[in-house]
């Protein structure tokens, strides 16, 4: 017997909760400067109950090759990624137009 989802009711194997979530989302993207003139993208507006915040971390580093971390609900990576960062976010399924790139 598979098991239900308790948001949607659908089996967990074809559960559309995640990517529902992942398109509510309305995310900020912007830069930071750091000691010594480094630049920092910081990520911002993931809800960390929809998203696994770490996961999306470790993805955006390796598809992007930077280093970073992630806190308080926040990405935060080395460099300035701007270019490149919604073309990435949209492939891991968040909605294009949800993104805002400052």
């Amino acid at each position: 017997m598979t098991e239900n989802c308790p948001n949607c009711g659908l089996p967990k194997d074809i559960c559309v909760c995640k990517d529902i979530a992942r398109e509510e989302q309305k995310i900020e993207v912007r830069t930071s400067d750091r000691s010594l003139g480094k630049v920092m993208t910081v990520i911002e507006g993931l809800d960390d109950e929809d998203v696994d915040i770490g996961s999306l971390e470790s993805k955006l580093k390796s598809k992007l090759a930077c280093g970073g971390t992630s806190k308080e609900g926040k990405i935060e990576l080395q460099g300035d990624h701007t270019r490149r960062i919604k073309d990435v976010l949209s492939e891991l399924g968040f909605e294009e137009d949800s993104i805002e790139v400052h």
